[in-house]
């Protein structure tokens, strides 16, 4: 087995001994802002980290591909780490991170038991990007034709997995004020484990608004997402089979274009120009489309967390159709940046009147900028959340304490999954 330890050098900062504390973050893929709203988030931690003068490492078990995005830029040192391999003991050892991040409660489930055994002083972080359990029951409930209903969440296997992830880390990140509730209503998780902590975004000032594509000049309906992603394609399939004929009786003109990334031959062959349903694929620049488009549609029927082409939306100036998922936790009940329906009728009839009516259109518009103004204000969230860790850095050994849950099943985590890994390694040998 090659040995993956510190691919490329320390950056420079870390050597000039400007920086002196670590950040380690240990992700399944390497990030895609320009694919997902996932790789988005990771790039604006990674970010923000490099704001508070930490070292930033980035360690992968996946290689990089040609929409990977370019961590040399924000001299990030990029790390391949192996599963189910002991290489992985000898690279936390040698870099003795004072925090680790986990992109996902899987990421959690590989690695959390050999940082917590080899790195125990480092703060264990989750960031859950969205909760998996909630929008995979949601999938399922959506397959058998039915309502989703709390029961099956509590009962399935995924939730058991998310949640005692949430109890073995130091903090997870959540991103949706209603997976806040969830977690702290339904699941009865403690406060001190979560901090709510969404998308980081630049404040939309003036002078960019003055500088939105107007109403007059826009021109279209359209709708983007990453299509490995289900709850995009199952929205995109709902667009076609049911909505969009609505839609296009009454606006014969008016085209919808699909824009993602990883397109299927399943949703490429959803083109149909005399319907106008015009399937253009990947986008290396979601703007240059967003910004044009008069109305983005995503009825989404399934799905958690913040949705990354609504907040683009927002900050394009395009007012959006979604459902109540679809808004969900995004907007903490002001005016929504368009309208939320959930039958399929309701939304064409809104998606008309959005698309014709231009006093009804601008007046979404300002919605949106207020939602991001308000809520996702980076420079506001920032210094609050390094507070935060710094506190539970000096707090750790008391933490860990009162969290008697996680104590217990990062025991039993280490003990069952240590040796499960360690007898794959073997046989892989």
């Amino acid at each position: 087995m090659k040995d993956y330890f510190l691919t490329n050098k320390y950056s420079p900062i870390l050597a000039e001994n400007i920086v002196v504390k670590k950040v380690l973050f240990i992700g399944l893929v390497f990030p895609e802002s320009v694919s997902t709203a996932a790789g988005s988030r990771m790039m604006q931690l990674l970010t923000l980290f490099k704001q508070y003068r930490y070292a930033l490492f980035f360690a992968g078990t996946a290689s990089e591909n040609t929409h990977s995005d370019n961590l040399e830029a924000l001299a990030v040192n990029k790390t391949i780490i192996a599963l189910n391999n002991s290489s992985f003991d000898d690279f936390i050892v040698k870099l003795q991170p004072d925090v680790v991040v986990f992109d996902r409660f899987i990421s959690e489930e590989q690695f959390g038991w050999r940082v917590a055994e080899h790195c125990p002083k480092a703060l264990r972080i989750l960031d859950t990007e969205d909760l998996h359990c909630l929008r995979k029951v949601r999938h399922q409930a959506i397959k058998r034709h039915e309502a989703f209903e709390m029961k099956d969440l509590l009962s399935a296997d995924i939730a058991k997995r998310e949640i005692a992830s949430i109890y073995r880390c130091d903090l997870s990140l959540i991103i949706s004020t209603y997976e806040m509730k969830l977690l702290t209503v339904v699941f009865k998780v403690g406060q001190s484990l979560l901090y709510h902590l969404p998308f980081l975004l630049d404040t939309i000032h003036d002078k960019e608004v003055e500088n939105f594509i107007p109403f007059e000049e826009r021109q279209h309906f359209m709708s983007i997402g990453n299509f490995l992603h289900a709850p995009n394609v199952d929205a995109v399939l709902y667009l076609k089979r049911v909505i969009w004929s609505f839609i296009h009786k009454q606006l014969p003109s008016a085209q919808l274009h699909i824009y993602g990334a990883y397109c299927t031959p399943q949703i490429r062959g959803l083109h149909n120009e005399k319907e106008g349903f015009f399937v253009k694929g990947f986008v290396k620049d979601a703007k240059q489309v967003v910004s044009k488009a008069k109305v983005c549609l995503a009825p989404l029927r399934f799905g958690a967390g913040i949705k990354g082409k609504l907040i683009e939306a927002m900050q394009y100036g395009t007012p959006s159709i979604t459902t109540s998922i679809g808004a969900e936790g995004m907007h903490a009940e002001m005016p929504w940046n368009g309208f939320i329906e959930d039958a399929p009728e309701k939304i064409a009839q809104k998606a008309v009147k959005l698309y014709s009516d231009k006093s009804v259109w601008e007046k979404c518009q300002q919605n949106g900028i207020a939602i991001v103004n308000r809520y996702y204000d980076k420079k506001k969230l920032s210094e609050p959340f390094f507070k935060h860790i710094e506190k539970l850095k000096t707090t750790i050994e008391e933490h860990r304490n009162l969290n008697f849950t996680g104590a217990m099943l990062q025991h039993h985590l280490l003990q069952s999954t240590k040796y499960l890994s360690k007898w794959i390694e073997a046989k892989n040998k």
